[in-house]
């Protein structure tokens, strides 16, 4: 069975419900309002099978001018139009601007049903159709069939379904790989149901019991039921008409404009960079800040227009801009929009969402328009480069490339493949995959090296840098797990060294031996006469008449060569007293196989102070194993 939505446009009293009546059967004015002045108000729906397996979901629109917002919502995912032209009156305002919703908004299949041929003379037909081929030049209905019908005599409807059937064959069905999307059109409660949303599947497929979420504003539910043209089913699928039962949502909760989807996949936006055309028949150009009515699927929001390369976009003309909207909304790459003016109230342009998650755009820039540009006309490649380079020293994921650019995941994974080969981008983490370009890794390879060198210049008593200390001075719009990988590739570049805990730039020469410096050699002495309990570094401090910092340089310098040892932040032993602890301690647990603290403080004599920093200390050298309070010897 293959799923298609057919959609009527065209003026108010054209004749579009009556048409849709003579096609199903099912009158779609539902409203008593709209009985009683018999016009169409709000959208309504029907559904039509033709022979070879064709499954239409009809949407009726309404043709006033005072209900353009409802007649959008029902563009909408149609995959086909009927244009709906009354024999007895010609073409009309909302004609054409119906006829300009179509093609901003992406319909590109349809025909024309010219009804009411029986209010007509016969001979008035063919000029009413000569009319109609002129006003349809150069739009998607140029070539497309015009078929005079009468939905009260039945005249013509065979030939119509006959057209309906053969643009359907060739009619492409919406993708149902990917995640499902419903823009809500509808919104009821069903006795003994609870609340009940309407709408056509963009993508995907949705099945009974799949956890969603209704966007904007993140409402959590769960898909209770699904009916299709009016049957139940357990799968909904992409380009199908659905009414869909959610558990968990209240009636008050959801309204037409929400997007049911599964729960945590979408984001929304308040920001969008996109393709624009203005329309020829626009009123007046286009300015720089404009504000707009913005349309897509079944929502409207306000939105400012932020021309990127100019400042004001003459009727006609095409241009790349930034939309701010006024609330957060779901908006997909390749989504179509359309603007309209709120005063005279006028559909003005539309185009098609390229980036849905831009950054803050700098107007005239060149890198800017670049990606935009390659968005429009689907250069994978270069897309997926150009978001990459943009993302600067923050990198960015392979999913936030998919949202962004509306490429298909495998195909972008292909595209990012090629760049990597290239080397033109490079693969920093592994899940998730986050990518830099080789730009921005050699700036922040430099980084690294200048934080370095300026540590190295203010500590000159200092052989290197702490690995911490340095992955401390990434910029902070970058992301620390790249640390490892840079600091590899400066290694391996013989741009600096590691050993250990300490980074040192390649080449530099050792710092001179700590007995050159007499304040060294003063804390060496002193240590060494303290024994097994020597001075905290601000006892050491307080002694020389110094500060802190300088104690630790000169530590540093006695660490190099093992004249002491750290045992904790505050504590260093002369190495031949803590030498000596160590050998008692070896010496103890050789003879009774284990020691607890109170033993090693009978053993050494010492205070809390020294005797757990020390006991933790031959811990991690992997002299000894804690299990318990107590200590056994590591075997060897």
């Amino acid at each position: 069975m293959k799923h298609l939505i057919l959609g009527t446009a065209g003026h108010i009293d054209h004749g579009k419900t009556s048409l849709v009546r003579a096609l199903t059967g099912i009158d779609t004015d539902r409203l008593k309002e709209e009985k009683a002045r018999g016009i169409t108000i709000e959208l309504g729906f029907a559904h039509l099978a033709l022979p070879g397996g064709i499954e239409f979901g009809v949407v009726d629109v309404p043709g006033h001018e005072k209900f353009v917002r409802a007649m959008v919502a029902g563009v909408a995912g149609m995959d086909l139009v009927m244009l709906v032209i009354a024999a007895d009156e010609g073409i009309m305002p909302q004609t054409r601007e119906h006829l300009d919703i179509l093609r901003l908004l992406g319909v590109h299949t349809g025909l024309v049903a010219l009804t009411k041929r029986d209010m007509v003379e016969p001979d008035w037909l063919p000029l009413v159709q000569e009319e109609v081929r002129e006003f349809v030049a150069g739009t998607f209905l140029e070539t497309a069939a015009i078929i005079p019908v009468s939905s009260k005599t039945g005249e013509g409807l065979d030939d119509l379904k006959a057209e309906l059937a053969r643009l359907a064959e060739g009619a492409a069905e919406k993708k149902r790989d990917g995640q499902f999307r419903l823009p809500v059109d509808r919104v009821f409660t069903v006795a003994g149901f609870g609340t009940v949303v309407t709408g056509t599947l963009l993508a995907g497929e949705i099945k009974v019991g799949d956890e969603l979420e209704l966007l904007p504003r993140g409402i959590p539910g769960r898909v209770r039921g699904i009916q299709a043209h009016g049957a139940k089913a357990d799968i909904g699928q992409a380009g199908q008409r659905l009414a869909v039962n959610l558990q968990g949502v209240d009636l008050d909760q959801v309204q037409r404009g929400d997007v049911v989807v599964p729960a945590g996949v979408f984001r929304t936006t308040r920001r969008v960079d996109v393709r624009l055309d203005h329309l020829t028949a626009a009123p007046r150009d286009l300015k720089h800040r404009s504000t707009v009515r913005f349309h897509t699927g079944t929502s409207e929001v306000t939105a400012q227009v932020i021309l990127l390369d100019r400042d004001l976009l003459p009727a006609g003309e095409t241009a790349y801009a930034q939309l701010r909207l006024a609330e957060p909304l779901l908006l997909v790459s390749g989504d179509p929009y359309l603007i309209r003016a709120s005063s005279p109230a006028a559909t003005i342009g539309g185009g098609i969402v390229l980036d849905p998650f831009p950054p803050a755009r700098r107007r005239r820039s060149d890198d800017a328009l670049n990606l935009l540009q390659s968005l429009d006309v689907a250069e994978h490649q270069k897309t997926c480069s150009l978001i990459v380079a943009q993302s600067l020293l923050s990198g960015i994921s392979l999913e936030e490339i998919v949202l962004r650019s509306g490429i298909a995941r495998r195909q972008a994974e292909t595209a990012l493949q090629g760049l990597l080969a290239s080397g033109e981008i490079v693969q920093m983490t592994r899940e998730p995959r986050i990518f830099l370009s080789k730009t921005a890794i050699d700036t922040l390879k430099a980084g690294l090296l200048a934080e370095l060198t300026a540590y190295l210049a203010a500590n000159p008593l200092k052989e290197g840098i702490s690995k911490e200390e340095l992955k401390t001075r990434l910029p902070k719009r970058s992301d620390q797990r790249f640390f490892a990988p840079l600091l590899a590739d400066l290694e391996k570049e013989t741009r600096l060294t590691v050993e250990r805990d300490l980074v040192r730039l390649a080449g530099a020469a050792k710092q001179a031996a700590p007995q050159t410096s007499a304040l060294a050699g003063s804390l060496l002495k002193l240590l060494d006469a303290a024994g097994k309990e020597p001075p905290t570094v601000k006892e050491l401090a307080e002694a020389h008449h110094c500060s802190e910092k300088e104690v630790r340089d000169h530590l540093t310098l006695l660490l190099r060569d093992n004249s002491v040892t750290r045992v904790s932040a505050d504590i260093f032993y002369a190495s031949n007293a803590l030498d000596a602890i160590r050998q008692q301690l070896i010496t103890f647990l050789q003879q009774h196989g284990k020691i607890i603290p109170s033993d090693f403080r009978e053993l050494t004599g010492l205070s809390r102070k020294f005797m757990i920093p020390l006991l933790e200390h031959f811990d991690n050298e992997k002299l000894t194993i804690r299990t318990g309070d107590k200590r056994v010897l590591r075997k060897r």
